[in-house]
């Protein structure tokens, strides 16, 4: 049995039935109630023909439904497998042929064509939401509240089953499904848990989506300390602040883009309760993190780095943001990171993925000899600080020089006629690849040409690294879940 998943519920719901567990908007539940809810569903599943070993799509809309299922097929040693609800029928299709999944839980407004790809693929349709209505394959509310509410009779889960298949957001390519273990998903959550258990029980909002890995990893470490996940329908500024102001929450991490957001909302919401305002995914500028810190000055700031793959990993801590700007900080405990030779990020951690779904050389690839290959370049201070440089698919090549696409946007970020930007390489004859700066312009600017920019640029940057070609667009194209510019995507349709 070892470390499992359900053991963050059980030992929450023995030792604070009462508090309070999850919101999102006018619901709210405690642990005891989710802890009754979780065997509900897991003896439903099971009763849908669901077992160990089976996975568990989920395409739906945010509810509180999804906790239900999370810790429900976890019970059973079966996999969750939330898909991103945009998804069109057609992507949805083709991640459920590649996942094959057991059942596939819809809530009504996917129930139509949750309804056809269930018929295509023979899966189980549970459909959640029928409010007494007649709904595609069976009402998932109505076996639920029918099943027994304590533990099922079957054998509890192996640290070594999956919990959870998450995406990849795609960034880089087609979507691959990350194998998270029940050890791995444990030892995830109680790393993060110091800064809950220091926040006076106030409780983390999860700015993240349910589909990601990191909307269940935050919610996660909140549990573990006893503390409440305050889950949100959009991460839009107004309701993250509303939601602190309702909860008095203590705690809330967003990437960049999110905290734009966050700080061009009002400043009418009561968030005297913030004692952490966290960043991560992509570096902090020093901007940004000055303007967090004016606008929450209870709270404590600090910077982290990781992946679906690994979690946390890396973290700068608050007495570091400024004296080591741009850096993402040193590994947390549990955590080795080395630099290779060609300057790719490796780390070694016992809560890195079992590998990806039935991908064995995909796996194998980002897997080896106990090291993660993250895929970015970094770079280490002379006091062990790393600092991301970019991805190592995505530096450019030009006349035998590597170039990193973010050192060019950093700079071309502050031309006054550059809202927002993306650096790409684009095939050349004599080059290999040149530059491309790929632009949103500033309202009230107008596009700036490549000379504009290498003036910009002047001698901040080598020569070789200025843009020899400018594109605008009217925004660039970025993951569903953290945010992040595809640049693959741009490559795709830009680099002809």
């Amino acid at each position: 049995m070892g470390l499992v998943l359900n053991d963050v519920l059980a030992c929450a719901a023995s030792g604070s039935p009462h508090r309070l567990a999850v919101t999102l908007g006018e619901e709210a539940l405690t642990f005891a109630d989710v802890a009754g809810r979780a065997n509900r569903m897991s003896n439903a599943l099971l009763g849908a023909g669901v077992g160990r070993g089976d996975r568990v799509a989920w395409w739906s809309d945010i509810s509180l439904r999804g906790v239900d299922l999370y810790f429900g097929a976890g019970r059973l040693g079966a996999a969750f497998a939330p898909l991103n609800p945009a998804f069109s029928a057609e992507e949805a299709g083709a991640i459920l042929e590649y996942l094959k999944p057991r059942a596939l839980v819809v809530d009504r407004a996917h129930a139509e064509q949750g309804q056809q790809l269930a018929k295509e693929l023979d899966l189980i349709l549970l459909t959640a939401g029928a409010d007494g209505q007649t709904v595609p394959g069976a009402d998932l509310d109505a076996l639920q509240g029918q099943a027994s509410p304590t533990d099922p009779s079957v054998p509890p889960p192996d640290e070594a089953d999956i919990a959870a298949i998450f995406l990849t957001s795609g960034s880089t390519g087609r979507p691959k499904g990350v194998m998270i273990s029940h050890r791995a998903t444990w030892l995830r959550t109680h790393a993060g848990a110091a800064a809950h258990v220091t926040s006076g029980g106030k409780g983390e909002t999860v700015m993240f989506p349910l589909f990601h890995m990191a909307g269940w990893n935050f919610a996660a470490m909140a549990w573990s300390a006893h503390h409440a996940a305050h889950l949100v329908h959009r991460p839009d500024g107004p309701e993250l602040l509303a939601t602190i102001e309702r909860w008095s929450a203590g705690t809330l991490y967003c990437i960049p883009a999110v905290w734009h957001r966050v700080l061009a909302a009002d400043g009418s919401f009561d968030v005297g309760s913030l004692e952490w305002a966290l960043t991560g995914t992509s570096q902090g500028t020093t901007e940004l993190l000055t303007a967090i810190g004016e606008r929450f000055p209870t709270a404590r700031t600090t910077v982290s780095y990781g992946s679906t793959e690994t979690a946390r990993a890396v973290a700068l801590g608050t007495a570091d943001l400024f004296r080591k700007p741009g850096s993402v900080g040193v590994p947390i405990p549990g955590v080795e990171a080395r630099i290779a030779e060609d300057g790719e990020l490796l780390l070694r951690t016992d809560r890195v993925m079992a590998g990806y779904f039935e991908l064995p050389a995909e796996t194998a690839a980002v897997l080896r000899d106990g090291w993660y290959h993250t895929g970015d370049l970094a770079e280490r201070d002379d006091e062990g600080y790393l600092s991301v440089v970019g991805r190592k698919k995505e530096v450019i090549r030009s006349g035998g020089e590597t170039i990193a696409p973010v050192d060019v946007e950093a700079v071309l970020a502050s031309h006054p006629g550059v809202r927002e930007v993306a650096v790409i390489g684009i095939p050349d004859d004599r080059w290999g690849e040149v530059v491309c700066a790929v632009i949103v312009v500033r309202d009230g600017h107008a596009p700036p040409t490549v000379e504009d920019l290498r003036v910009h640029i002047g001698a901040r940057l080598a020569p070789f690294k200025h843009p020899r070609r400018v594109l605008t667009v009217d925004e660039l194209p970025r993951t569903a879940a953290t945010g992040q510019i595809q640049r693959s995507v741009l490559r795709q349709v830009h680099a002809s």
